[in-house]
């Protein structure tokens, strides 16, 4: 997959091998054209150093004949040593052109050497004289070097001038040609970069207006990217996205209309039901019934009767209200007593029941009905399954910005997975039998009623009990900061 990274590099690429020739190609003229001055320069420096020398020997020897010190005769011996240097490199310098007046300069100078050898011996043997007629014969050879330099110099200004009028020339032409490797680099990178551009951009704006559709609620349309990069990955996902919108809210859509046709159904189900349960009983009737049978069982010495049918007619009362009304702890814990007692009627000595009241929070506010669904479940699991049955603890205790409740029994526990469905709000397949008021009911209407979370704990191992802490606020809406641990 051709992907931009690899374009981008591809671009870059381009670029630096471009740069590169250019640079190479002036790099090699410019080294050539350098070469070709260091050689011309290195042979008027040779010429004029040849000068330079024999100038500078004749004055040496005029130095020497004056005061004859060894010093004076060192210089000389250095200066001949030196033109003698030059003479290899003169030989170098020949061609077609200069080819006599070059071996006769080298001559001139062998002569120059020479007499000013004869000069110093001829001054050492005293012969003052003859030295000094070989003086003067050193000093016209040094001018006539001198002169042969400059023809050999300006011999070799006619000789390159050509040469230079070519540089010139193929400067201005680098020049030009420097210009046109601009324009054509720069026109290159133009194009190279707008196609490069293109493709990528043009795929983005193809998914971007797939974007758009899609934010206005065009499921249908299918992006198209003809590239093969990222971009192209992008839209595949982008359309398997689409597709799965799609499908979502179709699903989303179809559950919606069997929701509603079963809330429908359930409402005509439960109105039925009420009417039903209406025309077959009055709730009124019910309770004046109860009432009814309670005295008379009273009157006839049957107190713990009496005060069954009572309890249970203030439970009936209590339990056919609004779920959604607002009680006080005071009234749970009223009809929470009124259960206990009807249950320990059922269960006699096989039910234990311990609370430990704190009178002080009885009038926080609490949801109706729930303290006797977690009741019911502790006794269905904790005391009705067990022969020698079981003992639940009941607590209210006063904390900072809370009442904490807690049930406490001693029955089998449950798994961790259990009590994460519970905390959760999962519904469980059923167990026993219950008012229909189950745990998974009081935790949310918990959560709707305080608008909090983490207002139910659940502490409980196989085969260890189950401990369920209720965190009530003081204030509905109010701050619960304080942290509930659990120890067994």
């Amino acid at each position: 997959m051709s992907t931009i990274q690899r374009k981008v590099l591809l671009l870059t690429t381009i670029v630096v091998l471009m740069m590169m020739m250019i640079w190479v190609a002036l790099t090699y003229y410019n080294r050539q054209t350098q070469e070709q001055y260091n050689t011309i320069l290195q042979r008027y420096l040779i010429l004029n150093q040849v000068n330079v020398a024999s100038a500078q020997m004749i004055t040496d020897l005029n130095n020497y004949l004056a005061q004859p010190i060894p010093n004076n005769l060192e210089k000389i011996q250095t200066g001949q040593s030196e033109l003698e240097g030059v003479e290899r490199e003169l030989l170098s310098l020949g061609h077609q052109e200069n080819e006599f007046e070059l071996l006769n300069y080298v001559g001139l100078i062998d002569s120059l050497i020479e007499t000013v050898d004869r000069t110093i011996s001829l001054h050492h043997h005293d012969d003052e004289e003859a030295a000094l007629r070989e003086f003067n014969d050193a000093t016209r050879i040094a001018n006539y070097i001198s002169d042969t330099t400059l023809d050999l110099v300006d011999q070799e200004l006619k000789t390159y001038d050509s040469f230079y009028r070519h540089i010139i020339d193929q400067s201005k032409e680098i020049s030009r040609l420097g210009i046109w490797l601009f324009i054509l680099f720069t026109y290159s990178l133009i194009v190279i970069t707008y196609v490069l551009a293109r493709s990528i951009t043009r795929p983005i704006y193809q998914l971007t207006e797939a974007a758009n559709a899609l934010s206005r609620g065009e499921f249908d349309s299918e992006v198209e990217v003809d590239s093969n990069d990222e971009i192209a990955f992008l839209a595949k996902t982008f359309n398997r996205m689409r597709l799965n919108i799609n499908n979502l809210i179709s699903e989303i859509q179809m559950k919606a209309q069997l929701e509603k046709e079963l809330q429908q159904n359930q409402l005509l189900l439960q109105e039925s039901q009420l009417r039903s349960l209406q025309s077959q009983i009055n709730p009124h009737f019910l309770f004046n019934t109860l009432n009814t049978i309670s005295k008379k069982a009273y009157l006839e010495g049957a107190n713990q009767t009496s005060d069954l049918l009572v309890n249970i007619a203030g439970l009936l009362r209590y339990n056919l209200k609004q779920l959604d009304r607002a009680v006080t702890l005071q009234d749970e814990v009223t009809v929470l007593k009124q259960y206990i007692d009807i249950q320990k009627a059922r269960f006699t000595e096989r039910l234990q029941f311990e609370d430990e009241i704190d009178d002080h929070v009885l009038n926080i506010a609490i949801p109706a009905l729930t303290l006797q669904p977690i009741i019911e479940n502790a006794i269905i699991h904790a005391v009705e399954p067990r022969e020698e049955g079981g003992r639940i603890t009941f607590r209210i205790k006063e904390k900072d910005r809370y009442a904490l409740i807690e049930i406490e029994d001693d029955g089998p526990g449950m798994s961790s997975e259990k009590v994460e469905h519970l905390l959760e709000g999962l519904i469980l397949p059923k167990e026993g039998h219950s008012t229909g008021i189950g745990f998974t009911n009081v935790v949310k209407r918990l959560k709707l009623f305080y608008n909090q979370d983490d207002l139910v704990k659940i502490n409980s191992r196989l085969g260890e009990g189950t401990k369920i802490s209720l965190i009530i606020p003081k204030q509905k809406g109010g701050p619960v900061n304080d942290t509930v641990t659990y120890r067994r």
